[in-house]
């Protein structure tokens, strides 16, 4: 049986774990807050931009040329962008992603493709390079105030590497923030690029959109089309910065929980404890006293 003491400095102990997670927990609320704005503000941006796309490919016809829509001439290489946490004690949400994109690498393995892994944070990079995955590259320590310049170094390089036939296809992924509770991981191809003509109710492809373009569709799908790649990319980098706070957040709450109810239990261990060795010094003294 563990002594007075060892139970009293186990329940510091905890104690001291409770106010880490507890002051965790806060950071992560304030922090959850601004991301899930950021992310839930940044949606109605990328699905505008979306449906400006799907009219001005149906104003532009089947005939639709653009490096992102080439389809590279090349079948063995496969890119895939991998975006994760940086840091753990957010449950399951690091987990989770990595087996997506570990379940999608051996895929295309067993594809007979050469894959390349790019990540985007510490623990996707760790996940990999521990299953024996060859990283080409990482970037690490991102901070959500450079997410713009990260999305527009990304989408630069890959419209680059896709110019020069560098990959067949890439594939990016990432958790979709759907609730606090809730993240959706996501394995989706990103290029080439695929436009949807809009249909209409009935099923029937639309046809002569009622919109006037300036500059005329053609040059104006030019300019949208990297402006989308650019956006999916940072939409998916706020999409991870508020999973990984909510995860956070709730991985904490429930560690402070568990150790309340760890303290409550450890104090009724120690009351009993103390109670059972005052009781025995007492009946100690008895036993001395009748022997005298």
């Amino acid at each position: 049986m563990a002594s007075l003491r060892d139970i009293r400095n186990r329940i510091g102990s905890v104690k001291n774990t409770r106010q880490i997670t507890r002051a965790m927990k806060l950071v992560s609320s304030a922090k959850l807050n601004r991301a899930t704005q950021a992310a839930t503000s940044a949606r109605p941006y990328q699905q505008a931009l979306e449906r400006t796309l799907q009219r001005v490919v149906g104003a532009v016809g089947g005939a639709v040329e653009h490096p992102l829509l080439r389809l590279p001439n090349n079948e063995n290489d496969v890119l895939v962008v991998v975006m994760t946490a940086d840091r753990g004690l957010c449950g399951n949400f690091n987990s989770i992603i990595n087996r997506a994109a570990q379940l999608k690498v051996e895929e295309l393995v067993a594809a007979g493709k050469n894959v390349r892994i790019y990540c985007y944070g510490k623990k996707g990079r760790q996940h990999l390079a521990r299953r024996g995955f060859t990283v080409a590259d990482s970037v690490v320590d991102l901070n959500p105030k450079a997410y713009p310049a990260i999305a527009d170094e990304l989408s630069l390089r890959l419209q680059r590497e896709l110019a020069e036939d560098a990959f067949s296809e890439v594939f990016l992924a990432y958790n979709r923030y759907r609730s606090v509770l809730s993240q959706e991981p996501t394995v989706e191809r990103i290029l080439p690029m695929q436009l949807e003509v809009p249909a209409t109710p009935e099923g029937e492809v639309a046809e002569g959109v009622d919109f006037l373009f300036e500059p005329d569709a053609s040059s104006l799908l030019a300019r949208l089309l990297p402006m989308s790649l650019r956006t999916r990319l940072f939409q998916a980098l706020l999409e991870t910065q508020a999973g990984e706070q909510a995860k956070r957040m709730t991985a904490m709450d429930a560690a402070t929980r568990n150790a309340s109810e760890l303290i409550n239990r450890l104090t009724l261990e120690y009351n009993r404890a103390r109670q059972a060795a005052i009781t025995k010094e007492l009946i100690e003294i008895v036993s001395g006293a009748e022997a005298l």
